[in-house]
């Protein structure tokens, strides 16, 4: 038996379909922001929040207002789940190291890590406000070092969410803005009249908000390029079917186009996963969004062997990967392609999303295949520097330049070894020639 689908999602051409409706929507909206300003994001936060006011940054007084709205309990799980992650993040950090080396007598190569030096981080809101999108970004960026860290939402019932502005606050912004969508993300990026634009843009979003997000790029950093929710499951006939559909559909419920799929190499699994999923839409209070999911993005694929789900699962590389096998770690060993992995049926991608310690911004669409997710990492940039501190090095150097660049054709080069040569070597070497 091959590799064969026993439920399938949406073709890639309806996909694609509605990728160029979003794509459209978004390019002429980023350009009313860059025309128009403040007056478009106003305009906009109108049209999609029903939400206006004098200005859209949050006042201290009205931080420490909402505040005060959030539960004790609220806000001391807040506070664990920050613990964690903060604490993860502060792990990584100490992972990451400047380099200074003498690769030759007189030679000195080295780089420093230097954070960006400021940051907009987009916490959605809508349906579902995602509380503990705060503490990956913004709480992250101020690990690194990042010295302007602003952060958005939009309006929840006409107000600003306030576990979510205390999650902002306690994890390190220095502005809060009460904006939601494209024009968030427009506003930081691109700036106006009243918001001083960002270098990088980083945190999740509906489709509209991906998409502004890999239009901008280039103009600021961002932190990937990622698309709805996806999860996937690799698993056999260890685990039960009730696992395996809690699992599908505590993501399914994100959104009406997030991706979930089983992979599994027992049919038996396969089918009563699908009775099983069939069961628990009629009593998730989520179904409506969920049920839609699974319906059109939703895929059951069977294999053979261990060997076949790991092929299929780097293949895919979706961005939760949860594995409930006989043979955990050596899924660990060999995946290669995936957002994070979660590993063993005690974990689970809710405690990934909200509280573990790992970030949950991960890649979607396949960019497991070239990048990680959020990270502190993600918020340095790497930059070189030389020094030669002898004659002796300078001449050595120099006179393999020199060559080099004249191979290339590239006089002009030469010529800046060749000064470094005469000067520091005694060497004469005539103008626009080079170090034989």
């Amino acid at each position: 038996m091959a590799v064969r689908k026993i439920k399938n999602s949406k073709s890639e051409g309806e996909k694609l379909e509605e990728d160029f409706n979003v794509r459209t929507v978004v390019e002429k909206t980023l350009k009313e922001v860059e025309v128009k300003g403040d007056e478009a994001v106003r305009e906009l936060s109108k049209k999609f929040d029903n939400f206006d006011r004098p200005n859209f940054l949050l006042t201290e007084s009205e931080i420490d207002a909402a505040m005060q709205k959030v539960s004790t309990r609220d806000m001391e799980d807040i506070k664990f789940a920050q613990n964690q992650i903060r604490r993860f993040a502060k792990e990584q950090m100490n992972s990451i190291s400047d380099v200074e080396v003498e690769t030759l007598p007189g030679v000195v190569l080295g780089h420093k890590n230097i954070p960006v030096q400021s940051v907009g981080c987009y916490v959605p809101g809508g349906k579902f406000p995602m509380v503990a999108s705060a503490h990956m970004s913004v709480l992250t960026a101020s690990v690194a070092g990042v010295p302007r860290i602003i952060s958005s939402a939009p309006p929840v019932n006409g107000e600003p969410h306030p576990a979510i502005v205390a999650a902002m606050k306690m994890g390190g912004s220095n502005e809060i803005y009460v904006l939601g969508g494209i024009q968030a993300v427009a506003a930081m990026a691109i700036g106006t009249e009243t918001i001083k634009s960002v270098d990088m843009l980083v945190g999740p979003g509906n489709a509209f908000v991906a998409e502004a997000k890999r239009q901008l790029f280039g103009r600021v950093g961002i932190d990937l390029f990622a698309g709805p929710t996806e999860t996937m499951i690799i698993a056999d006939e260890t685990v039960d079917a009730e696992m395996c559909a809690t699992d599908l559909l505590g993501q399914a419920e994100h959104g009406y186009n997030s991706p979930a799929c089983l992979i599994t190499n027992s049919e038996s699994l396969a089918n009563e996963t699908i009775k099983e999923i069939e069961r628990l839409l009629k009593i998730l209070p989520t179904s409506d969004t969920a049920s839609a999911s699974w319906r059109d993005y939703g895929d059951i694929v069977l294999c053979d062997t261990h060997q076949e789900m790991l092929s299929v699962a780097n293949e895919m590389a979706y961005e939760h990967v949860q594995v409930m096998t006989d043979r955990d770690d050596w899924y660990l060993e060999h995946m290669h392609s995936y957002g994070a992995l979660f590993l063993g049926q005690r974990t689970n991608v809710a405690n990934g999303d909200k509280v573990i310690g790992t970030n949950h911004t991960l890649p979607t669409k396949k960019a497991g295949r070239y990048t990680g997710g959020l990270w502190v990492g993600k918020f340095l940039k790497t930059h070189s520097y030389q020094k030669i501190l002898t004659d002796e090095a300078a001449t050595k150097i120099g006179e393999y330049g020199s060559r080099l660049c004249v191979l290339e054709g590239f006089i002009g080069h030469a010529e800046q070894c060749n000064l470094r040569v005469r000067r520091f070597g005694g060497k004469n070497i005539p103008y626009g020639g080079s170090a034989d």
